[in-house]
């Protein structure tokens, strides 16, 4: 993947050797994840390079390529075949001055050496540089690891460059992408680092919803989902992203539950990654019982939830519009946790309420909808996702499912009936 960078295509020709660039010899790293991916044996999703030439001296060595920012970032198309390597990030060396409104540095000035630029880095795995072109990438024999980052990510740690109070307080998306690099690598956080994103976590409301959303969506589409809402509580910031789930903690359940509110919804978006469910079936999971704890009535073994599912879709609806999902996401996830609580004792279903309930949920939602109920059942505790009930509804559900829902469905419409029973407009057309 690597010849791409290095020449293939002409792609990043201009640092294969090194060349003088106004009397300033250039030199070249791969920069930051990318690194640290190799370094894990991944495959990297994206490679950024880092340089000590000039944003429009880059743009001399590369024609075909954009410079639209403030940053020092100048965007290279390659031409590449490789999505990875379409466009590849060529930035200057850079310093950063105070960051007043928690997100963007107020100065950025051009740093002269690679060490200087990856000490304004986040986290030690990412502060990671490889001379370009390494002479053997394997071996990282080349690797500049100033902070220690490849010891950290050997002991499978999350840790700060520098001091953690600093690294928040400049950007607090920060906080949550801790938390998002834990899950995705499977790493633990270092503790310091850890307490000081409880420290600081309030300032996480300092940054716009949208960057928010998208560090969660990356949360919930990891491996260790679960694990991520956890740590997301334990950390203090889901009190700055979904507080209305933390209202399950602790809220004891039924007969029909051996787990807390909070406990079951985790355990159910652990179904639906295990399963590599779709990302709004996940959220669906685990925001289906939002609504219980406003709807508890009693205690113990005869508690009831009332209307949960109701309750629950309104509150779901004001969750995600406030953290600026689209509103295609926003109305399934609504309509899955709003029908997720649908009846189907064996015996009791009939054709006609089958047909009934596939009008109300929608023929193209049923796949989905039984997908959360499993993940609903598995959260309670019970051993099998489809028993035999459940079997038996989809059963009657294939059996029904060319019938007729609704009169869109006929293969006559109001004209012909109008035309054959010589009937004028009128509602009994409609009958």
């Amino acid at each position: 993947m690597l010849e791409c960078i290095y020449g293939k295509q002409n792609s990043f020709r201009g640092f294969r050797h090194s060349q003088e660039i106004n009397d300033v010899k250039v030199s070249a790293y791969l920069v930051g994840g990318c690194v640290r991916d190799l370094i894990l044996g991944l495959n990297p999703k994206d490679w950024d390079i880092a340089t000590n030439a000039k944003p429009l001296d880059i743009q001399k060595l590369f024609p075909n390529s954009l410079y639209e920012n403030s940053f020092g970032t100048v965007a290279v198309k390659t031409n590449s075949n490789d999505p990875a390597l379409k466009l590849v990030e060529v930035t200057t060396f850079r310093l950063e001055g105070k960051y007043t409104d928690k997100r963007h540095p107020d100065e950025i000035k051009f740093a002269k050496t690679i060490e200087e630029d990856l000490s304004r880095r986040d986290f030690t795995v990412n502060a990671l540089a490889l001379n370009l072109p390494p002479k053997n990438l394997k071996s990282l024999s080349s690797l500049i690891d100033p902070y220690k980052g490849a010891e950290d990510i050997s002991a499978k740690l999350i840790c700060c460059v520098g001091s953690p109070e600093e690294r928040f307080n400049e950007d607090a998306l920060r906080l949550i992408r801790a938390i998002r690099f834990a899950v995705e690598l499977d790493f633990s956080i270092e503790e310091n680092t850890k307490k000081a994103i409880n420290k600081n976590a309030k300032l996480l409301s300092f940054i716009a919803k949208e960057r928010v959303r998208d560090e969660f969506i990356k949360i919930i589409m990891s491996q260790n989902a679960a694990k991520g809402i956890q740590l997301l509580e334990d950390t203090g910031l889901m009190k700055c992203i979904i507080p209305e789930l933390r209202e399950g903690i602790n809220c004891a359940q039924n007969k029909h539950h051996i787990y807390t509110v909070w406990e079951h919804n985790l355990r159910s978006l652990d179904y639906t990654v295990s399963k590599n469910y779709s990302f709004e079936i996940r959220l669906a999971a685990l925001l289906h019982d939002v609504g219980k704890p406003k709807t508890k009535r009693g205690e113990g073994e005869s508690a009831t939830f009332y209307g949960h599912e109701v309750v629950g879709a309104r509150m779901v609806a004001e969750i995600l519009k406030e953290l600026k999902f689209s509103n295609e996401v926003v109305e399934k996830v609504v309509h899955l946790v709003r029908c997720h609580l649908f009846y189907y004792n064996v015996g009791d279903v009939t054709p006609a309420g089958v047909r009934r309930f596939i009008k109300r949920v929608g023929a193209e939602n049923i796949s989905d909808l039984i997908k959360v109920r499993e993940a609903d059942r598995i959260g309670s505790g019970v051993p099998k996702a489809v028993p035999y009930k459940l079997r038996h509804l989809l059963y009657m559900i294939e059996k029904v499912r060319e019938d007729p829902i609704s009169s869109k469905m006929l293969a006559i419409d109001g004209k012909d009936i109008m035309d054959i029973a010589k009937l004028n407009p009128s509602p009994k057309v409609g009958q």
